[in-house]
């Protein structure tokens, strides 16, 4: 499969293009500094809010991960590449996208434990611009005829991968963090088994407490 990664520079996005390659999917990494892209992979240089380097990473692309997390310095860095985003995916006839969101926001039907609404309620607070963003985007991708799934882990943590992920739709995670590696290779999971189609589930590494 030719897979389009965005954020393919990140400390996540470095992690699932090793995994999209170790699965022999063939990988264009979009990336800002070309210095920093990934080994194996066809590069092309622009930000996610670039419509036309969005079209030239969107060339021959079969699906879209993207690899982006939050932004301290951006607070529309998601609302505004999914409003670019989504239109270039029609027009390059790519239906399906993966993406990162966040356990702190809120989708409808969930069925989130008292810890995490406390901590939804306390990032409302305290991440507000954050917050409204990466719930922009749900709403956003909810109104597009892509298959979408936008994956919300809690704290993301380094080390290895584990190979154990708790995962639903809609009931949130027992643990408190999720290994970004555990993360890379379930966002490649649901890309190949085409999980979660307009969902939005929560994921964290099984076992982990704050």
């Amino acid at each position: 499969m030719n897979v389009t990664v965005l954020g393919a520079s990140g400390r996540t996005g470095r992690l699932l293009v090793q995994e999209l390659l170790r699965r022999g999917h063939r990988v264009t990494a979009l990336v800002r500094d070309p210095s920093r892209a990934p080994e194996g992979t066809r590069v092309v240089v622009g930000d996610s809010r670039d419509g036309e380097a969005l079209r030239a990473a969107l060339a021959g692309a079969d699906a879209v991960v993207s690899a982006l997390g939050p932004s301290g310095k951006d607070a529309d860095l998601h609302r505004e590449t999914v409003a670019l985003l989504a239109p270039a995916l029609r027009a390059a006839g790519v239906r399906r996208y993966v993406g990162i969101s966040g356990a702190g926001v809120t989708a409808a039907g969930d069925r989130k434990r008292l810890r995490d609404r406390a901590i939804s309620t306390a990032m409302g607070w305290f991440a507000p611009s954050m917050v409204a963003d990466k719930a922009a985007e749900l709403a956003a991708w909810q109104d597009t005829g892509a298959e979408w799934t936008l994956v919300r882990p809690p704290r993301l943590l380094e080390g290895p991968a584990t190979g154990r992920v708790e995962h639903d739709a809609h009931v949130s995670t027992r643990s408190t963090g999720m290994r970004r590696a555990d993360l890379a290779v379930f966002l490649a999971d649901v890309l190949d088994r085409g999980l979660y189609v307009r969902q939005a589930p929560f994921a964290a590494t099984a076992g982990r407490r704050s």
